[in-house]
């Protein structure tokens, strides 16, 4: 859930989560991250599940 966010910061977190979650995927159990250009998503696959560890932005 995205609270407090503005909507142009939402869609690029939601744009950078699209972007993980399609192949190829990092090893079991590696933490990656996916970078925009002011945002940041690091996160671990785990079988078919994307586990948001960190997300962040520079507005």
């Amino acid at each position: 859930m995205l609270m407090d966010v503005p909507g142009d910061a939402q869609r690029e977190i939601v744009d950078l989560l699209d972007a993980a979650a399609v192949p190829p995927f990092p090893r079991p159990g590696a933490v990656a991250a996916a970078f925009g250009p002011s945002c940041w998503v690091e996160y671990i696959v785990r079988g078919d599940v994307l586990e948001v560890l960190d997300v962040g932005c520079l507005r």
